[in-house]
């Protein structure tokens, strides 16, 4: 599972390892700054990959701050083995996140982000937007860096395939052949569809980012906040319509 890295915005590089099996991409996502931010630690099985991968950006010991939506394996299953490689990292998330598992799981604790704060890592400025249920659990947050309008929004939009990293095509499409698959299977409901999944993806998209980072399949660099708002009508459409 050799990492490929990609730089897909302005300092902002995309490390991916493939799963055949699964024929399913992971992706981490390593802001270059003088606080280097790493989002999403990935599966620990994927770790030395991942490290690799970073090592020919810049030394991983160097990381300042780890972010993920939610608690989930591929999200942060590997927090503590980056904890323990670089002395002076911390993990970043929302308070939920901080108080239903972070908190204890962490060997290091996290910085809780509030409603609106923001760290600035030198030319870099991110803020964790609390998006509950989207992608996942009630902990699910997203991360946006203002700067270069970024948005790393973890499993929405995810497609399957060894995928190009960036993409400006019908990449709803892509992720509506994904779904459509998963809806019938096991997987069924990954993505749960409430009376909040709409409005937040249209706030989502009222930040009109310029990329897309996302965790499964390639990023995005055409038209965001249109893709966000018709990705919430394939929610819909998969749940079998609005809830009234």
């Amino acid at each position: 599972m050799t990492a490929t890295v990609d730089e897909i915005a302005p300092d902002v590089f995309r490390i991916t390892t493939f799963n055949e099996q699964a024929n399913f991409q992971f992706s981490s996502f390593l802001i270059r700054d003088d606080e280097p931010m790493l989002y999403h630690t990935n599966l620990r099985g994927c770790f030395d990959d991942i490290r690799t991968g970073m090592a020919t950006v810049l030394d991983p010991a160097m990381l300042r701050w780890i972010g993920f939506s939610h608690f989930e394996s591929d999200e942060c299953g590997a927090l503590n083995d980056w904890l323990g490689i670089a002395p002076h990292a911390e993990p970043v998330c929302s308070f939920v996140g901080a108080r239903t598992s972070v908190g204890d799981f962490s060997d290091r604790p996290p910085r809780v982000l509030e409603a609106d704060e923001k760290i600035e890592t030198g030319s870099h400025t991110f803020r964790v937007i609390e998006t509950k249920h989207v992608p996942h659990g009630w902990d699910a947050s997203l991360l946006y860096e203002e700067t270069a309008s970024t948005l790393f929004c973890s499993d929405l939009l995810g497609q399957g395939g060894n995928v190009e990293a960036l993409y400006d095509g019908d990449i709803v499409g892509r992720s509506d052949d994904y779904n459509s698959r998963q809806a019938e299977g096991p997987m069924s409901g990954s993505v749960p569809f409430t009376k909040e999944t709409l409005p937040i993806l249209n706030s989502l998209a009222d930040l009109n980012p310029a990329t897309l980072a996302c965790m499964h399949g390639s990023s995005f660099s055409g038209d965001c906040g249109q893709a966000l708002r018709d990705f919430g009508g394939l929610l819909e459409r998969l749940n079998g319509g609005p809830i009234e």
